[in-house]
């Protein structure tokens, strides 16, 4: 355990909150009792939790969906998902909340994303402004499968050769808008396959994180992207060397779920992929997001000194 890690331990302790780290590169389970009942002191403290160790994982949770709302209102400010919507899909009951399902009531799916491999992302990188943090429940699971997997980002740009640092530190990435991370076009847009002309917003390749101050990649999701100013063929080339570097096994950590189970995550440090799970089986996971900034590269970052869990 780290020390930040033990120092939130001891400022938790007047309030039975305890961290343990779930794997040497991210993420914490948290002991809390309900997230529902936290005084404002243990949100504070789940808070700062949730930005050292990028992942935090709550067990045995019985939440209703208002509870559930009113828990991530507590923790931050609430995104709508405005493009989480694929085309004949069910309304959502909720505006704060998407379901991330492959059940289909009617022939008509209840939420997004099916049962298919997600590939590796960052949710909402695809907009101006991205998502900050991310909120998954679980409702109902399959047998098997559907695993979510996190890369650290802090720890895949610590990890970069300097000549490559070098290379990236000024470099913008465009983010398709086109299609989800499923590959399933998004309700209001059309088939693209041009990386140019695809559309979507410009964000550096390295990212400041804004509470942090730690330098991260930023790359957000594979298909459709392109670097500004390069050709297509250098665009893919550097791209393609940068994912696989980033989604190498010693940046990761795979979570198994398990009913009940709440994971909050900071997009702005890691990307996250979901396994294919059998499609006969009945997934329900229920989600919020939580308002972001727009990113941005501060080179001063640089000398700041590195992030606890780091490669060095």
């Amino acid at each position: 355990m780290t020390m930040e890690n033990n120092t939130l331990n001891e400022k938790a302790l007047k309030s039975n909150i305890k961290f343990t780290m779930v794997s040497p590169v991210l993420g914490a389970n948290v002991e809390c009792g309900s997230v529902a009942s936290l005084s404002d002191s243990e949100i504070s403290t789940i808070r700062n939790g949730l930005l050292e160790n990028m992942v935090l994982l709550f067990r045995n949770q019985k939440l209703s969906d208002p509870e559930l709302i009113q828990f991530g209102k507590r923790l931050g400010e609430l995104d709508i998902a405005p493009f989480g919507y694929t085309n004949n899909q069910k309304e959502r009951q909720y505006e704060e909340m998407v379901i991330i399902s492959n059940v289909k009531e009617g022939g008509v799916p209840i939420g997004v994303l099916g049962d298919a491999e997600v590939v590796w992302h960052s949710d909402n990188s695809y907009r101006e402004n991205p998502l900050s943090f991310s909120l998954l429940y679980s409702v109902e699971l399959p047998d098997s499968g559907g695993e979510t997997g996190f890369s650290n980002m802090y720890l895949a740009y610590e990890a970069l050769p300097a000549d490559i640092k070098s290379k990236i530190q000024n470099l913008v990435i465009k983010h398709d808008i086109t299609y989800n991370s499923a590959g399933d076009l998004r309700r209001g847009f059309k088939d693209s396959s041009d990386p140019v002309t695809a559309p979507g917003p410009y964000h550096p390749i390295v990212r400041t994180h804004p509470e942090t101050g730690y330098n991260a990649l930023y790359l957000g999701r594979r298909p459709n992207a392109y670097i500004c100013g390069l050709s297509v063929e250098e665009s893919e080339s550097l791209l393609n060397m940068l994912w696989t570097h980033a989604t190498q096994d010693r940046f990761t950590w795979h979570h198994s779920w398990k009913i009940g189970d709440l994971l909050i995550w900071d997009n702005r440090c890691l990307m996250h992929r979901r396994n294919p799970f059998n499609p006969k089986a009945r997934r329900v996971m229920h989600r919020l997001q939580f308002a972001g900034t727009r990113p941005y590269y501060d080179p001063r970052a640089l000398t700041r000194g590195r992030h606890p869990r780091s490669v060095g």
